[in-house]
């Protein structure tokens, strides 16, 4: 582990813990709602949500990831019991020794960083996937904390890359999770 308390893979499975039951508690019927997401309905906020878990875990191995393809993960079976096993492969992946050592992905980031960023997106594509569908949704506490002191320093490269919205205004009396919302360009008192 490296400068924090708590490893990425920690931090990951409880962040997952709250994800899974989220994705478990979509009806089919709602996959053609509006999300917080801008640019993605209820089904592709799934599709795209399975892609990162499916992506990051290779990255985890340091191996390539291979979001350039955009398979359709709600196609076939039961997707909300392979997403779970894809957050479990996930999680493990990130717990292995080693994981959060060196670098990976395309551009060779510190693989902490490359795990932050997967953190960030199964925390917050929870809360989008809650708010679209209806769902509670508290996100995990050292998660928050972890993400809170990085979202500044990821938030303009994510902005570039078109990922984040430009930030909206928090309001005064907003949490640090909903600061964080906001700082992702999301409206936090979406509804």
């Amino acid at each position: 582990m490296s400068d924090n308390r708590h490893s990425i893979g920690s931090l990951l499975g409880a962040a997952a813990a709250r994800a899974v039951p989220v994705v478990r508690g979509v009806d089919e019927r709602q996959l053609g709602g509006a999300t917080p997401c801008s640019g993605y309905d209820v089904g592709e906020l799934l599709n795209h949500f399975f892609d990162v878990v499916v992506n990051f875990t290779e990255l985890a191995h340091k191996r390539p990831s291979a979001f350039a393809e955009k398979p359709d993960y709600l196609g076939t079976g039961d997707w909300r019991e392979r997403f779970a096993d894809e957050a479990d492969r996930l999680v493990a992946a990130w717990s292995a020794p080693g994981a959060e050592e060196g670098t990976t992905g395309h551009a060779d980031q510190p693989a902490r960083v490359v795990g932050r960023m997967v953190l960030l997106d199964l925390t917050v594509h929870a809360w989008d996937l809650a708010r679209a569908t209806g769902q509670e949704f508290t996100p995990d506490p050292d998660a928050v904390d972890e993400l809170a002191g990085v979202i500044a320093d990821m938030a303009p490269a994510a902005r570039d890359a078109g990922m984040f919205d430009e930030p909206v205004r928090p309001g005064p009396d907003d949490t640090r999770f909903e600061k964080l919302l906001a700082a992702t360009g999301r409206d936090p008192h979406w509804a």
